[in-house]
């Protein structure tokens, strides 16, 4: 079995180990569940009648859903609010958070720009200076958008002479933006305002007068529930109304399609991206002189991603024909001429391909770390280049001028670190490192292969204190993810290592679902063999008590949205297994999930109840649908937020009820409803570590160690 391990340089700071147990620990009820009653909806699915008695659940505008909520609400924070050492926890997790984070920076024009959080800021802040290393200026600070930090920015980005500033302003975690513009100059807002965005910013037209974005109709009801249909491209002129902006492409055949724009820089060609979901994608082109669109690239059986467009020829990412991805360049005036330029990698997928100083820079995933090469245009390998410690990569793309780029470094232990890279050379020094409030020389991060149900081997970290014994009385906190071609690589995680100081262990199993080893490695996790995650799961966590790191009685289950689906799914397939399961944001209802906002965007990935074959497989792992009533289930802190506009609460409310109904255990089954929140992202420092100090004292109060603070 394959083992690799590496310690991380030394940082300041102070480590206490918990003991592996407390007999006398102060035992925990929770109040009485609220009365939540069981309709009489039935489904039929095929044949298949299928009850649904939370289905007054999913209207999240009733008085009775709002009385609901704060009732399970009250029953949850009266639980946490007993538990000992759950201050000593915020404390603990405010210390970690609060240290300098800071962006690589980019210039734009005459700037270099790049975001600086001061420690606990609940939004970074956008800095602009000279030259990078000299003192900066504030040029937009979110933190003014909004009272308590709620308003987050979301996609950033410049015209192409660097005068123009746009940014997608999201309110309370919610996918809808509106789109806002600064004139670089002057720092201050011009009258552009652009409403009913979603999954897109402004895109800037070559010659800066304007740009592209995609946009839906304002929805009737239902503004974070109701389903998106007929996503439009659309072009704003600056200094118009956005009731004035050009029609560039819709679909009116097609209502669950996503589209983008995509200009090149040379002026002379537009092109659309067109998606039926979340895998799979079709290209059309025309000359920014003429009016209709081609088909360039058909869809939607392989994935397709710009890169760049030179001397017409347009440079694309693909798995067609490479599960690894490669990058290929076709000609838009010669059709049918396609040359491979970066051949797939027999064993690393290709991630990502950035562009700068007239350079291509590969990033590979080898065993779901970061490994860098630069090419010329035509594929010829410049170098490989010598990354100064393993983990994750990010940032090696600028201006074609450019003759420096800087890109971060990131691991388990060690938060991003930045780097300068000289593009000639290929040297790489330090720009700037974080301090922070922990000693990473004494915790080692090691990967293990481990053998799922199948016998397929899949990569896990685990990081943990370096003298720790291995005697299966450790705490553990399992996280994972598995779909939708997202890979998890080394990420730096405040509450994961206060875990890790109080002698717990903190893995991570890139499971099948992801594209860690190319789509192959997603195929194997998707549609018809979604399984395989929650086996790989499963198999994480027996290896884990196989190999004396810890025990079923200390072991918890962690993931989100579709991390939150695998937590629930493997809940109720092995409730023998965990201690505390921690599904947050999760999809859960299996069989309506496509029904709400762009949920029917994830049928590519999962199948659809409204398909007789598809619903035979989705129906049998669909964590709602397979709860079992007098089954005794782990310690459950289900976690969600009202604005979750992605992953609708519902699937966590109706999961809480049913589960709720039918725990035949003595172990808490509670939700955690956030106000003014969303899906995750922009979310305000303050309510991520109110989110962690939650979920960590739930989690330790439920295996039965206790919170020792940090010294004693």
């Amino acid at each position: 079995m394959k083992h690799y391990s590496w310690t991380i340089a030394v940082l300041t700071g102070a480590v206490a180990l918990a003991t592996t147990g407390c007999n006398n620990m102060k035992q925990i009820k929770h109040a009485p569940y609220p009365e939540t009653p069981r309709g009489e909806v039935v489904d039929n699915y095929f044949g298949t009648e299928v009850p649904d008695p939370y289905r007054w659940l999913e209207d999240d505008n009733s008085p009775e859903t709002a009385a609901w909520v704060a009732a399970e609400n009250a029953v949850t924070n009266a639980y946490l609010e007993q538990i000992p050492f759950r201050e000593a926890i915020r404390k603990r997790l405010t210390q970690l958070w609060n240290y300098p984070k800071e962006g690589a920076p980019a210039k734009h024009g005459d700037w270099w720009y790049y975001s600086s959080n001061d420690g606990l800021q609940n939004q970074a802040v956008i800095y602009r200076t000279t030259a990078p290393g000299q003192p900066g200026e504030v040029f937009l600070d979110p933190n003014t958008l909004s009272d308590d930090g709620t308003v987050a920015v979301g996609e950033i980005s410049f015209s192409k002479d660097g005068r123009y500033f746009a940014y997608a302003a999201a309110a309370s975690g919610s996918d809808w933006v509106e789109i806002r513009v600064m004139d670089t100059a002057t720092k201050e807002l011009t009258g552009d305002r652009i409403e009913w965005v979603k999954f897109s910013g402004a895109v800037w037209a070559p010659d800066s007068k304007g740009f592209y974005y995609s946009a839906y109709d304002a929805p009737k009801t239902g503004t974070y529930s109701s389903q998106n249909q007929f996503q439009k491209v659309f072009y704003h002129a600056l200094g118009t109304p956005q009731s004035a902006d050009r029609l560039i492409y819709e679909d009116k055949a097609h209502p669950l399609r996503y589209f983008s724009a995509w200009p090149s820089q040379d002026g002379r060609w537009l092109f659309i991206v067109g998606s039926e979901g979340t895998s799979g994608s079709e290209i059309l082109v025309r000359k920014v002189s003429e009016r209709s669109f081609r088909t360039l690239l058909p869809g939607f059986a392989y994935d397709y991603r710009l890169i760049d467009c030179q001397d017409d020829n347009l440079y694309f990412m693909t798995n067609e024909g490479a599960s690894n991805y490669a990058l290929k360049r076709i000609s838009l005036t010669k059709p049918g001429q396609v040359a491979t330029v970066i051949p797939e990698h027999r064993k690393n997928l290709l991630e990502g391909v950035g562009k700068a100083g007239g350079y291509l820079f590969a990033s590979y995933l080898q065993d779901a770390q970061n490994r860098i090469a630069q090419y010329d245009y035509d594929g010829k390998l410049v170098r490989e280049v010598e990354l100064p410690a393993i983990g994750a990569v990010g940032g090696f793309s600028g201006e074609k001028e450019a003759a420096e780029l800087y890109y971060t470094l990131s691991n388990y232990t060690s938060p991003a670190t930045i780097y300068r890279y000289d593009i000639a050379s290929g040297k790489s020094t330090l720009y700037k490192a974080p301090e922070v409030a922990f000693d990473p020389s004494l915790y080692v991060t090691e990967q293990v292969f481990y053998p799922s149900k199948d016998g397929t081997q899949v990569p896990m970290f685990i990081t943990r204190h370096k003298d720790m014994k291995l005697d299966g009385k450790n705490p553990c906190l399992l996280y994972g993810y598995g779909g939708f071609q997202i890979n998890i690589t080394p990420a730096f995680n405040p509450s994961a290592l206060m875990f890790v100081e109080q002698g717990g262990i903190y893995c991570v199993a890139n499971l099948r679902g992801g594209s860690e080893y190319g789509e192959a490695w997603h195929k194997a996790g998707m549609l018809e063999n979604k399984q395989n995650v929650f086996d790989d799961f499963i198999a994480a966590a027996e290896y884990l008590i196989a190999q004396k790191y810890t025990s079923k009685e200390r072991l918890a289950i962690n993931g989100a949205s579709n991390g939150g689906l695998l937590v629930g799914a493997c809940e109720v397939q092995r409730p023998d297994l965990f201690a505390v399961c921690l599904p947050q944001v999760g999809v859960l209802d299996m069989l309506r999930y496509h029904k709400f906002t762009i949920g029917w965007g994830w049928a590519v990935e999962y199948g659809s109840s409204e398909d007789a074959e598809q619903f035979s497989y989705i129906y049998k792992y669909s964590p709602l649908h397979n709860i079992r009533k007098g089954t005794v289930y782990p310690a459950t802190l289900v976690m969600t937020a009202d604005h979750d506009d992605r992953v609708v609460p519902a699937h966590s409310f109706k999961f809480a009820a049913e589960m709720q109904y039918a725990q035949a255990g003595d172990a808490p089954v509670l939700i955690r409803i956030d106000s003014k929140a969303g899906h995750g992202a922009g979310k305000p420092t303050s309510k991520r570590i109110d989110d962690a100090t939650d979920m960590y004292a739930f989690l330790f109060q439920n295996i039965g160690v206790p919170y020792r603070p940090v010294g004693e």
